[in-house]
This record gives C-alpha cells, structure tokens and sequence, in this order.
C-alpha cells in the first residue's frame, strides 16, 4: 500500500494552509484545499479526499457540525481535527462524532503526517 494519497486541508488561515499544502506536496502527497466548510463539502461530494484534516473553528460554522456533514455525506471518511483551542469536552465529543483524531494545533508537520497515515491504515485494515 503506497502511503501517498489525497488530502483536503480545511482550515481558514491562509497562511497555514498554504504552508502545510506546499509542504504536504513536497512529500508526495495530493492534497486540495478549502476555507469553509460549504467548500469542503462541495470538493468531497465531487472529489473524495482519502483523508480531511479539519480545523475546528471556521467561518460559515464550527469543525464539529462541518464534521458531522461530513459523516452524514460519507460516514467511512477519515477526518482528523485540528484546533488551537483545545477542551475535553469539545475532544470528547468530536471523537464520539466519528473523528480518527484530535490534534492541537500548532502541529508539526511530521506529527501531522504519523497522524494521517495511522488513520488512513486503520481505515484500511478494518
């Protein structure tokens, strides 16, 4: 199993998009990006990332209801969330809405990637 596959960055800063997209590319991966959930949406009804790394606040609503679309739309998605904001409760429950994990941002990118293929071949072995 090749461990390059397509990732949607959903996050609204710009910056950080654009430097993890540039990065996570460099490595081999596919990877799209969006700044709202509508957006995340849309490139996932048309073309199904292998795994969103979502952030948790963003403008037209929060990760965890742009999660749960998510899952409605897809329910096998893998989703990993990300957040510079982070609470038990708010963990707690993105997990129980079928989020693969829960990360504090700032990651570093290696971090983020060890997360990104767990998920993916947890995914893949079930």
């Amino acid at each position: 199993m090749s461990d390059k596959f397509n990732i949607l960055l959903v996050d609204d800063e710009k910056d950080f998009l654009e430097i993890t997209t540039k990065r996570l590319t460099r490595r081999g991966y596919n990877v799209r990006s969006a700044t709202t959930c509508s957006e995340a949406i849309e490139i996932i009804e048309s073309d199904w990332p292998q795994v969103t790394v979502l952030d948790v606040m963003l403008p037209d609503r929060d990760g965890i209801e742009c999660l749960k679309e998510i899952k409605q739309k897809r329910p096998s998605a893998i989703v990993i969330l990300l957040t510079g904001h982070a609470s038990m409760h708010a963990g707690r429950q993105s997990m129980e809405c079928g989020a693969n994990d829960y990360c504090l941002k700032p990651i570093e990118l290696d971090e983020l990637v060890e997360k990104i293929k767990i998920a993916y071949r947890g995914r893949q072995s079930c």
